[in-house]
């Protein structure tokens, strides 16, 4: 039986060395030795006597026996020979007693070296089991920008925690997640209780996990893990069986392959626009089934806070009360105020669905986690989140195009103002926003070359925008789009404010989210079946400007006739598609150059900018010196501020593309 399975084994070592060889690789084992000629080891240190995970076994320590196997730890030697023979032994004792020596072996950026054992590690990898006992000399290497040392560094560190070597991940910033995850903060010492039972629970997870269509995925099996402990939340996972976690996967699974394959983002620039034309696949999503008629839906509004003190909370809710104007009363619709927290935001769903909801949008880009994990929940449930670079395959995501309006809004403010200096006044960096405060900077720049936009931030925690602005004798100044009922203030749109106080409204930049929904509406009642083909490969996003008559600008009827018709010009340009605001070459702080002559940002680019126009006075600041709220806003959903740059840069591809 033994010389049976040597020979398979055998099988299996020559085909990896063929494969390699074909493919010019190394078809050996790699050898630490070599390794170690080329890198820095700042220390050793002795862990003692532990279980090692066999795939992270990759190599041997010498050149010894490096050529006995190939690189997949099979043997390459006959069966005839002493090295067969030895393989055969070890092979009826594992079968017999078990391999219970442990062996001798380096570790090296979380891959281990053997040192003495060999052919155990070989004929344990043959029969697939998980781990073997080690004897363990840790190698660290000297800290580097590079990487995959900056990720063994964030491994070390759990590691000092934990005990436990068998979760590594393939992306920056992981362990952290998983540590909020779990309730814990870096560095926080944990109980032996907690340790086992974390081993218990990976553990469990991983026999589950290798048993799944995993060659679909180019995640670690500790990514996967990370995912579907935010899921479903670690206390919730403690409880789960074998046979829970495998249908939990299979719930997430469209979720694990969009985040495999780079969590790509389509943004749908138009609503499907031609009466009477065919409904799309994309639109199929939307709801199973026939045409949807509307008295069949019943929508749900969830909003972080109430429409008495947010502004933006208010704008949504005039949005949905023309939804009930808008169908004659045939569309039921009901809002969920002040949903802060996940848990809260989970509860206005589940209210929702008891109550007949079909369809719910949930307007804040903090909620989108919580949507997903309310439609793995319900399946038949869709739910809209208001957000972009969102990466979620389960849930739609909609935003407008806001720095469409900004851009005249800043060509207004450069006409009516007799000095060179604008205000701007922003909440916080998150996507999108940067793109408002540089388009209305280059708007400003197109009417007067030496304008300069003196940007404040109201969402730091301690600002005083409006006086640091007054103090500059800046007069024409950007504020908020729509002032919440309860906020008696003038001071929103594009506003002039006298140096008696006096404040003149000039124009306001109009988000229209009635029309915006209403559109929404019309595609959810033209699909005809949901169209599985989307799921696990796109997050779509509805990104819709002034072309979808859902973005404008209402300016005030004191405005100059000339002024008038050059806000209407450039208005209609935007419009109709023959002026893009980020177009051609332009000029950034820092001496960067963006873009390039005859080219326009892309969608992406224009999404994640962390630049900011050489006309404008100011930065981004980081996320510390702002408000909690803000910070949690940012940390999700917040740009990173783009340190250098070339002529015709190019923002980190983040796979956005266009429908």
């Amino acid at each position: 039986m033994a010389l049976y399975d040597y020979n398979n084994a055998l099988r299996q070592g020559k085909k990896r060395y063929q494969e390699a060889v074909l493919k010019g690789q190394y078809p050996y084992l790699p050898v630490l030795d070599d390794i170690l000629s080329n890198t820095d080891i700042v220390s050793e240190v002795n862990l003692g006597i532990i279980d090692v995970p066999l795939e992270r076994i990759v190599g041997t320590k010498t050149q010894g026996r490096t050529q006995a196997f190939a690189s997949n730890f099979m043997p390459l030697l006959g069966e005839r020979s002493e090295f067969g023979a030895k393989w055969a032994y070890l092979y009826d004792h594992q079968i017999q007693e078990g391999i219970h020596d442990p062996i001798m072996v380096y570790e090296l950026m979380n891959r281990y070296y053997v040192q003495e054992g060999n052919k155990r590690v070989s004929v344990l990898k043959y029969l697939n089991a998980y781990s073997i006992t080690a004897s363990v000399i840790r190698l660290i290497p000297r800290r580097s920008d590079n990487r995959e040392t900056k990720l063994y560094y964030e491994f070390l560190d759990f590691y000092q925690v934990s005990f436990n070597c068998d979760v590594w991940f393939s992306r920056e910033g992981s362990y952290n997640r998983l540590l909020e995850a779990m309730g814990k903060k870096p560095g926080e010492a944990w109980s032996d209780d907690d340790r086992q039972y974390f081993k218990a629970i990976y553990d469990r997870f991983l026999k589950v996990f290798q048993g799944v269509r995993t060659s679909e995925l180019e995640l670690t099996a500790s990514d996967v893990f990370l995912i579907y402990v935010e899921f479903f939340g670690y206390d919730e996972v403690k409880e789960r069986t074998g046979e829970q976690i495998k249908k939990d996967l299979n719930r997430i699974w469209d979720e694990l392959l969009l985040t495999s394959r780079g969590s790509g983002i389509t943004l749908v620039e138009k609503p499907e626009a031609k009466e009477g034309a065919a409904p799309s696949k994309l639109l199929n999503w939307l709801i199973p089934g026939t045409v949807t008629e509307p008295e069949q839906l019943r929508l749900a509004f969830i909003y972080p806070s109430n429409k008495e003190d947010s502004s933006w909370v208010y704008a949504h809710e005039l949005g949905r009360m023309y939804l009930g104007q808008c169908f004659g009363g045939k569309l039921r619709t009901q809002a969920f105020e002040n949903a802060k927290t996940e848990g809260q935001v989970m509860e206005a769903i589940e209210q929702a669905v008891a109550g007949g909801c079909n369809v719910i949008f949930t307007v804040a880009p903090q909620m989108a986690a919580t949507s997903v994990k309310a439609v793995i929940k319900y399946p038949k449930l869709r739910i809209f989140n208001c957000s972009v670079n969102m990466s979620y395959s389960s849930i739609r995501t909609y935003y407008a195009r806001m720095y469409e309006s900004k851009f005249l809004m800043g060509a207004l403010a450069a006409a009516m103002s007799k000095n060179d200096k604008l205000g701007y006044i922003a909440d916080y960096p998150i996507y999108g926003m940067v793109s408002n405060i540089n388009a209305f900077a280059m708007g400003a720049k197109m009417i007067n070359p030496r304008a300069k936009v003196y940007l404040k931030w109201s969402g730091l925690k301690e600002h005083h925008c409006r006086q640091e602005l007054e103090q500059e004798g800046i007069t024409h100044i950007s504020g908020e789009d729509i002032i919440a009922p309860v906020k008696a203030s003038r001071e929103y749109g594009l506003y002039c404010k006298t140096m008696d106080g006096m404040v003149e409204n000039l124009a306001t930049s109009l988000c229209n989210w009635g029309k915006f929904y209403e559109q929404v509406v019309k595609l959810i009642c033209k699909g005809e079946q949901e169209d599985k083909n989307w799921k696990g490969k796109k997050a779509i996003n509805y990104w819709w400007g002034m072309s979808a008559d859902v973005i404008d600008v209402i300016c005030s009827q004191n405005l100059p006739s000339s002024t008038n018709r050059l806000i209407d010009f450039l208005k209609w340009s935007i419009r109709c598609g023959s002026f893009h605001p980020f177009d051609g070459k332009i000029y950034a702080q820092k001496g960067l150059v963006i873009g390039g002559e005859g080219r326009c940002l892309t969608p992406e680019e224009i999404i994640r900018m962390g630049w900011l126009c050489d006309n404008v006075v100011g930065q981004i600041p980081p996320s510390g010196l702002f408000k909690e709220e803000a910070q949690a806003m940012i940390q999700m959903n917040g740009v990173k501020a783009e340190q250098t740059g070339t002529e015709d840069k190019k923002v980190e591809n983040s796979g956005i593309g266009r429908l």
